[in-house]
């Protein structure tokens, strides 16, 4: 454990269907927005590939010259219909728990808008020593090379393109709309089926210094 007292480790987390099950609340808003707008939007086949930012998914089902308009309108309904219906997924906020019980930090980097992250997170009872929202893909090292994450985890192959860009070592789960053979053809060092088994595996790998 001499390594884990050199320099707090900080864990890196996706947010959707990494720590929290946002898919009621996404199929709610969008329903909501359909109702709202005339528009025809096939909210199962959304909420069966989270990941991406809100702007690509909405361009499914709006003309582009609307989907500013629309970006602005889901987010202004996302608190009542979206946070509420969201749990922690299994193991969520016991693997926050495990980072900091050996003397680590946690951080959220989230394509979701950083406002509704944060209600999000409140609703579950996890709180982030960091939390960095707008981020997708490639574009999350920006928050995680600032802040030194030695791990990243999520269940996108985009989280685990992420995490590659940033030099971190790439955690990903079985969770979201990617299986282990994509997550792992992405280039993932370690997948695991839920974080329920995250806590056992930090604690290996923190014994191990961190070695990767």
């Amino acid at each position: 454990m001499e390594a884990m007292a050199s320099h707090a480790l900080m864990v890196g987390f996706d947010l959707d269907m990494t720590l929290i099950d946002s898919r009621p609340g996404i199929k709610a808003c969008y329903l909501a927005l359909s109702a709202e707008t005339g528009a025809v939007i096939d909210a199962d086949l959304v909420v069966s590939r989270l990941g991406p930012p809100l702007e690509d998914e909405l361009a499914n089902w709006f003309p582009a010259a609307q989907v500013p308009e629309m970006v602005g309108r889901y987010r202004e309904m996302y608190p009542t219909y979206a946070i509420a219906s969201s749990p922690a997924m299994p193991g969520a906020c016991e693997s926050v728990e495990a980072i900091r019980g050996l003397g680590g930090r946690a951080m959220v980097v989230t394509a979701k808008y950083e406002p509704s992250a944060k209600l999000h997170l409140t609703h579950v009872g996890i709180e982030p020593d960091v939390l960095a929202g707008g981020l997708w893909a490639e574009a999350k090292a920006e928050a995680l090379r600032e802040h030194r994450a030695g791990v990243y985890v999520g269940d996108h192959t985009g989280d685990v393109r992420g995490a590659r860009a940033a030099g971190a070592l790439s955690v990903a789960v079985t969770t979201g709309p990617c299986d282990a053979d994509e997550l792992r053809a992405a280039g993932a060092d370690v997948v695991l089926s839920s974080l329920t088994e995250f806590p056992a595996w930090l604690t290996a790998y923190a014994a191990n210094g961190y070695a990767a």
